[in-house]
This record gives C-alpha cells, structure tokens and sequence, in this order.
C-alpha cells in the first residue's frame, strides 16, 4: 500500500489530535507507514499510519494486546498505547481519497538483532523474553485474531500452491519435503496442541536488543490465534538464521522459553518440522513475488538465508533436534545413547534367514530417509552414496504423494481397465527405441530377468544362454542360473549346463586393457567362441544377457564397440540381445538415458528395475513386437501385482521428477565432477588404482601395487567402515571385492560430492 503523509502532515496530526509538539522522520513500512517522531525533550514514539484495507477488529486487537502488556509483569518490555486527546487509542482520519487510522506508539531503544553477534546467551533471552511474554497472555483473547493469514503455521501446506514459482529444482524439491513432512509429523497430531493468542513473528528485525540482551519487540501485524508453539518455532528459526551452530541457537532460546513458560515434550518434538515450515513459507511467498515482478525488499530480505538455513536442516537427523530440545527442557531423551541392538540382532536371527546379510561391522538402525540423506535411530545423519534403487531420493515428495493419492483410491489387478497402466507403458516405450514397443511389468528386477529368458527361449526356440564372468542378475532360480556372481561363489551349485559365461570385459585387469584400441572386439570374440562351440554341438543360442555396465562384476563401463560385435554375432546366431538396465537405466549414466546408448546398439529386450519405482516394488520388460508375439503363444501371461494403478502412479511420478528436475544431465555434471575429484586423489594416493563410471555410475578400484594390481583388501574395508564413521555410506563390489561402490540417489549434489572427497583423502592419508 502507499500513502502520501508527509513527514509535516504527521507533525501537523500530532499536534492536533494528541497535543504534542515533534518533529517526524519517515521509516521503512511493510504495510503501513511509520514516522519516527521526537519532542523536544526527548521524547520519542512511532506513528504507524494505516489504510483502509487494514481492519479496524484487528488494528484494536493490536492495541488491545499491547494495553494487557502493559498491566502484566512485562510491563516495560513492550510499547505503550498513546491515546489521543479524545482518549481514544486509534484515530480516525478522513480525506477525500481514503480513511486512514493513526496510532501512536512509545519508541523502545534498541538494535535489531540482525545487526548484533548472537551468543548463546542473547538466544536465551530472545527465548526468555518470549515465553513472558505468551505467560501473560494466557487469559487475554481478541476475536480479530481468529483469521487466516499465509503466516499463520497452521496454513503451512497452502505453500504448496506457490511451489511452481521456484524455478531451480533442488530447491523446489527440498522445500516440497518438508512440506511433506509437516504433513506427515504435524498434522496428525496438530489439533491436540495448546492455542494461544500470539504474537506469530518474533523475527530478527522485529526482536530488539540491549546490552546483549532482548529489550523490546515490535510489529504486531502477523498476530493470530493458533498453536502456541508456532511463536517458539519462528523464534528459533530467525536465531538460527545467521548462527555459526543453528542448532545451539535454537536449543537456547527453547531453554530460554521453556524457563519462563513451560512447553511439552509433544511441542519441543515437533520444532524441527516447524522451523522448516516458516522457511518453506518464506521462500515461497519470495518465489510468488518475484514471479510477480516485485521489486520490494522486504519481499525477499531473508531468502538467502532461509534456503541457506532450509539445505542445512535437511543435513540434521530429526531426532538430533528432538534429544537436543528435550535435554534442553529436562525432559525424557528421545536417543538411547548406550543403547545397543543384542535384542533386535537375536530377534532377526530367530525369525530372518541368516543368509540375508547386515552392511557394516556395527549395523546401523535407519529410521528415516530424506532425499540423499538417512538417518539413524542415534540421531546420527549420514550421505547415502550406494541406495540407488531410490533413483530421485529417499521420500521424494512427489513420488510419496502420488503412491499415497493412488492408493487411498485404487489397487487392484491388471484384468480390470485403468488408464495409469496404458499412460505409463506410453510414458515408457517414448523413451526407448522405436522397435522396443510392447511393454510386461512385473514387482522385481529378478522376476523381470526369469521373464526375458522365457521370452528369449519362445522366440529363439533354445535353451542356452551366455553370460558375462561375474555377472548378478538376480535371486530367482532362473536369475540364479544366470549369475556367475552367486552360483561360483560360496554355497552356489556351479554353472548349469546351459548357461555359458563369456570374459568380463574389464579393461583394468583383465587380457585386454584401456590401451587397446580393439578390446572391444577382442572381448566380444570370446562370445563368438561360445556360440560357435554350441553350433558345433548342434546347439543354438536363446539370449545373451549382460548389464550395460557392468555392477558387480566392478562398476566397469563396457569397452568402446563391445556390444555392437557381441549383438551382431548373437543376432546372426538366432538369438535374443538383453540388456539389463536394473542398476543402470533412467538417467543414471548421464550421457544418456538408458545404458545402452552408450555402445550405440538397441537391444531386442530390456530390462528394468531398482530405479523405475523409486524403490516401490516395480520392474519392466520391454521388448519388441516380435518377440511379444513369439510369447504370447496362447499360455496367458498373468502378474497378480505387476502394473496395478499404485506402481503405475508411482512409475509415472518417478519419470515425472526425471524429466522435470533435469536428473539425467544432473547425474552427467556432478557425476564427471564427482570422477575428476576421484582422478585428483588418485595422483595423490597409490592405492587408488583405477576410477572408471559415467554420472553416478562410479567405480573406484583401490589396490595394494599399481603393477600387479593386488587387491587392497582388507584396506578397502577400513576406508567403507572410516567413512561410515564420518557419515558416508558406501559399499564393495567387484569379483575381487577391493572396489568403492558408488551408486548414490540421482539427487546427490555438488556439495555432497566435495564432503566426501575431503573425507575420503583424509582416510586415505591414515592408512
């Protein structure tokens, strides 16, 4: 709003309608106009001159309040109510325009406290002043301030409407997961929470301090009637603002608080969602006005901050927060520090197959995931650099919200008609080749693999299949027998008889190295003898099946021409060509979509997997219209679950995020990012014997001696346990077990790639 009142038309009100004698300055004004005035004296106060677009209910209720402070033991701590000479606390002042209220308030000394070092002991009386403040408020009520308002807590998900305004997609993603989770946490426990009358932004700029302490608070304008701990939440997150350690600030004015005016361990439990609430209302409303053309500062004075503020909270483990308050509060701890897992450990032995192993000398407990981050039941926050069947990140709000509406609507079979299964498998083929256009979903990778090779052997009429050395395809017992990986190892019941394996193509260690420009081809003539051995015993050859690249046969990228000489010769052989792309589809290795389109090939089946859900129960053959047709040779296909309307919604969500948040060339930047830094610790640490991947496909291969490449095993254990230690979980893989894994969700950024190298060299330097 604007007004026209000079700095002179105020003096000249003044001496009218409350007999003082000033001069007047004008100050900054969110909504209404404000002159410093002064007398002679010394004497100062604030004239806040407001439009007709202000209500009256609420600018007395904003008198009301402050004349009730001024009757409490607070009295001192709060601006004074001026009445004018008709002892009235508003006046009315009519022009020909517009009708305007003035009123006059005593001026409290003070700075800021955006413009002061914040201490523990100023966030303390920040949170002191507060809690008086709310105490003697408990018995006052205005019916003014029960009204909605954007600011108002309790309105929080009303941010989702502006979040198409936020332009970069990291950050419109974070704020729409604490947007979910205050839907989550909050809500259901929100109508059982105190409501109070209160003062609802007790920010930075509205805060005063004195001599290191909070002497004053000014701007009544966001009051509302709501839940009383929303007044502590906005308190804390403008302390956090600007604090070296955001959440020592925020636990100080919480003690602060809590000493003047007790809070409940149910409020001290939800601040951390709360805090983030505030933020994501703030970054919000600055993303609606700037879309808006706004040139008012005010409009956009904390969004740095906030977002600054906002990508730290995600880093802290919920329940850090929790234990943090409550200790605060002399409340029962949240965290059992001594606590150890004997009794849960003994419980899965008893009733869990003890073939299904636990990650880690000492297990972790993983209670929540937030994007690219988990968190344990400890309260510890570790980077997640190895879960990549969470594609797009652990709880991605848009993903949970479409498995979530779908599935309060509909779950059932495939015999029934849906649109979801038709707009997914349309969504899907559009992304692939042209030729690979019929579409089977299924609830599993492995179950996914089992149905390409019965696809493979209806259309090539053959049983044999070759697969590469080391190769892992799956936990089915068709799966089982295509996976070297498991039926060579410990346990397993060796290579069936018609599964043929093939050299792992890894020009590391293997005959043929990266200085060879043919070892393309002279890997892929090691499948030429296979099929040639099977045609000498009168044999031929259903499928060849290999990932595209390569997962645990040792994170290796195929060698350049591999699978166009491998393709050709099984295709001339009447085979079928599969690609697996569980680990590797939909973005992951950046250059391109899908896996294959790396060696410039297109596959007769592909299978998909890990990524396609987000970590729900979904995989996918796609193939052609030939082999579809081969299979469907009147023994009806049927898959209870596979492709119902809850993993369709969700498939659709996740290529939704895909496309929308820009993974896919994400994956590419920050993956070569991510492989240049590893390349850097390579130069400075031997045992880093080789780094090989595209986007977040990465291998790093660590070894004892460069020459004869023997593996640095156990060291490669100490560093995966170090950099646990240090909150970065990655894995082992290769034949060999001596290579980092590193598989992180599709949005693991930049920051979290230099923590890790800075950890990681550190490690390292300690062997």
């Amino acid at each position: 709003m604007f007004y026209t009142f000079s700095a002179t038309g105020v003096v000249n009100l003044l001496k009218e309608h409350y007999g003082l004698t000033v001069t007047a300055k004008e100050l900054e004004g969110y909504e209404e106009a404000n002159f410093y005035v002064k007398d002679e004296q010394g004497n100062a106060w604030i004239c806040k001159i407001a439009g007709e677009s202000q209500s009256p209910a609420f600018l007395d209720a904003q008198v009301r309040i402050l004349e009730h402070l001024a009757q409490s033991d607070t009295k001192g701590l709060f601006q004074q109510v001026v009445r004018n000479l008709q002892n009235e606390p508003v006046t009315r002042i009519a022009t020909p325009e517009e009708l305007y209220y003035i009123r006059l308030y005593t001026w409290l000394d003070g700075q800021p406290v955006v413009t002061v070092k914040g201490t523990r002991e100023l966030y303390a009386s920040w949170g002191s002043y507060l809690g008086k403040m709310d105490k003697a408020l408990e018995n006052f009520a205005h019916p003014a301030m029960h009204r909605d308002i954007r600011w108002d807590l309790a309105r929080t998900l009303d941010a989702r409407d502006q979040l198409p305004f936020i332009k970069d997609p990291e950050r419109k993603r974070l704020a729409a997961y604490f947007l979910l989770q205050f839907e989550t946490e909050v809500l259901p426990v929100w109508h059982r929470l105190r409501k109070a009358y209160i003062h609802n932004d007790a920010n930075d700029y509205n805060i005063l301090v004195q001599h290191g302490a909070v002497s004053g608070l000014i701007d009544f304008g966001d009051m509302v009637y709501t839940q009383l701990v929303n007044n502590v939440a906005i308190a804390c997150t403008y302390a956090m603002l600007e604090a070296a350690d955001p959440m020592e600030a925020a636990v100080a004015v919480v003690k602060g608080y809590h000493e003047a005016y007790p809070l409940t361990p149910e409020e001290t439990d939800l601040l951390y969602y709360l805090v983030a609430a505030r933020l994501c209302i703030s970054v919000t409303t600055s993303a609606e006005k700037a879309a808006a053309g706004s040139d008012n500062e005010f409009h956009f004075i904390t969004e740095n901050g906030a977002w600054k503020l906002l990508t730290h909270l995600i880093t802290i483990n919920p329940l850090a927060m929790q234990q943090a308050f409550r200790t605060a509060c002399g409340f029962t701890p949240v965290i059992n520090e001594s606590a150890d897992y004997t009794a849960l450990l003994a419980e899965r032995k008893a009733h869990i197959g003890r073939n299904l192993s636990i990650s880690y000398k000492e297990p972790l407990k993983i209670v929540r995931g937030a994007l690219q981050y988990l968190y344990d039941d400890k309260g510890r926050t570790f980077i997640d650099c190895v879960n990549n069947p969470c594609h797009v990140g652990h709880c991605h709000p848009v993903v949970v919200k479409a498995l979530q509406q779908q599935a309060a609507r509909l779950n059932t079979n495939t015999r029934y008609l849906h649109d979801n299964l038709v707009d997914y498998a349309n969504q899907l083929i559009a992304t692939l080749p042209p030729s690979l256009e019929v579409c089977f979903f299924t609830n599993s990778g492995s179950e996914a693999n089992d149905l390409a090779i019965r696809m493979s052997r209806h259309y090539a009429k053959q049983k044999d299949v070759i697969v590469l050395d080391h190769a892992y395809h799956g936990t089915s017992t068709v799966a089982m027998e295509l996976s070297p990986y498991k039926f060579d190892s410990k346990g397993g019941s060796g290579k069936p008889e018609h599964t043929h394996k093939a050299l792992n193509p890894d020009m590391y260690r293997g005959p043929y190295r990266a200085d060879d420009p043919e070892a393309g081809e002279k890997y892929a003539a090691d499948v030429d003898r296979i099929i040639a051995g099977l045609k000498e015993q009168g044999r031929g050859v259903a499928a060849f099946i290999c990932e595209t690249l390569l997962g645990v046969g040792g994170q290796i990228p195929l060698p350049p021409g591999y699978l166009k000489a491998v393709y050709a010769a099984v295709k001339a052989a009447g085979g079928v060509c599969i690609a697996d792309e569980v680990q590797v589809g939909f973005g992951r290795v950046g250059d391109a979509f899908w896996g294959f389109e790396l060696q410039d090939v297109t596959p007769d089946i592909v299978v998909l997997g890990k990524p396609i859900g987000n970590g729900h129960p979904l995989a996918a053959v796609v193939t052609t219209r030939a082999v579809a047709d081969a299979f469907n040779n009147g023994l009806e296909y049927f898959n209870t679950f596979g492709g119902n309307p809850v993993s369709m919604a969700t498939g659709l969500a996740v290529l939704q995020v895909i496309k929308e948040e820009g993974l896919q060339e994400h994956a590419r930047v920050t993956g070569n990012y991510f492989m240049e830094g590893l390349r850097r610790l390579k130069e400075k640490h031997a045992i880093i014997g080789d780094v090989r991947g595209h986007g977040f496909f990465i291998g790093a291969e660590l070894v004892r001696d460069r020459t004869s490449l023997e593996p640095a095993v156990p060291e490669i254990d100490v560093v995966v346990e170090a950099m646990k230690q240090r909150g970065f979980l990655l894995s082992t893989d290769g034949p060999l077990h001596n290579v980092l894994k590193i598989k992180p969700p599709m949005v693991f950024n930049k920051a979290n790639t230099d923590a890790l190298l800075t950890h990681l060299d550190e490690v390292l330097s300690s062997l």
